[in-house]
């Protein structure tokens, strides 16, 4: 009986040619989930299509990043420039694809079956892609879907039994861990004290997800390292003298429920006086630095990307400077 391929059969250069296609690929569709997550439509159906004028976008003008380049960044149809975000997103779902296969299949060891460093991929690229999809909508609308937060903490405990790192009991504790240390000081206390949030319970199941994935070493790291992130990065928006703005989309999101408000009357209107109070942005930023508003969603984010690709030099570094076993 002929034995299963294993990594060994496969050369490194083609499973990483195959990586970063299909990075690319699945990078055009986050840009769709990127649009219509926060609008709350569908991202399977219609087909991609222009957001200016609706004409379906043709194969040939949804090529990732070299249709961009091809039409010189405006539409086919009705020449409406296109947002670089675009072939950014696609660009960094390569990268992400490239790096997965590079840093967490290829170091399998090499008489591991196929089909199980395939699903380590797949398991991967999928938690990437999804954390790059919430960044980019944290950044423009200061929202984490729960697609993205709870599917993607689901993902992680449901993956155990494939990552040899990893088990169901480390996997519950870490998520528990996670959304804890941020729900309990920053969200309950926070709001007791100061009558709002102090951070959203989003960023709450981030962390959350961040533990399934890596346990609670992985979710303090997340909340830790994003936590100095957003610091060094605040400072130095501040240090420059500019002032931080919240997202255009935050602001018309706000308008529009305060004019529904407005026009809603009886049980309407006060099912959404109690969705105002319990949302923090449905206020005015206040002024100065205390009062500013920073999606701290893409730091976590990113730190939970630093532990993925990097998570046994930092777990080894973090224990033995706390002295753990």
């Amino acid at each position: 009986m002929p034995s299963l391929p294993s990594l060994a059969d496969f050369p490194p250069i083609f499973l990483i040619v195959f990586a970063v296609l299909l990075g690319l690929l699945f990078g055009s569709f986050l840009n769709v989930v990127i649009h219509r997550l926060p609008r709350g439509e569908s991202i399977a159906f219609p087909g991609s299509h222009c957001p200016e004028c609706g004409q379906p976008i043709k194969p040939r003008d949804n090529v990732p990043v070299l249709s961009y380049v091809l039409l010189l960044g405006r539409s086919r149809c009705c020449k409406t420039p296109i947002s670089p975000r675009y072939p950014l997103v696609e660009a960094i779902g390569g990268l992400v694809a490239w790096a997965v296969m590079r840093s967490i299949v290829l170091e399998l060891s090499p008489d591991t079956s196929i089909a199980r460093a395939m699903a380590l991929f797949f398991a991967y690229l999928a938690l990437a892609l999804g954390l790059i999809a919430a960044a980019f909508i944290d950044l423009e609308h200061m929202l984490l879907p729960d697609e993205i937060t709870l599917g993607g903490a689901g993902l992680g405990i449901a993956t155990v039994p494939l990552r040899a790192d990893a088990s169901f009991r480390e996997s519950l504790l870490g998520a528990a861990v996670g959304f804890v240390v941020v729900w309990l000081p920053f969200v309950f206390l926070y709001s007791k004290l100061r009558g709002r949030p102090g951070m959203g319970l989003g960023d709450a199941k981030l962390v959350l997800l961040a533990g399934a994935w890596f346990g609670w070493l992985g979710a303090l790291f997340a909340l830790l390292a994003g936590a100095v992130q957003a610091t060094a990065i605040l400072a130095a928006i501040f240090a420059t003298g500019k002032k931080l703005e919240e997202p255009p989309a935050v602001v018309e999101e706000r308008k529009a429920l305060l004019a529904a408000l407005e026009r809603a009357e009886g049980a309407e209107r006060d099912a959404l006086e109690r969705e105002l109070a319990e949302d923090p942005l449905a206020k005015e930023p206040e002024p100065g630095l205390a009062g500013a508003r920073l999606a701290f969603g893409p730091f976590i984010i990113l730190a939970i990307l630093e532990f993925m690709f990097y998570g046994p030099l930092i777990r080894s570094e973090l224990l033995s400077g706390l002295s753990l076993p």
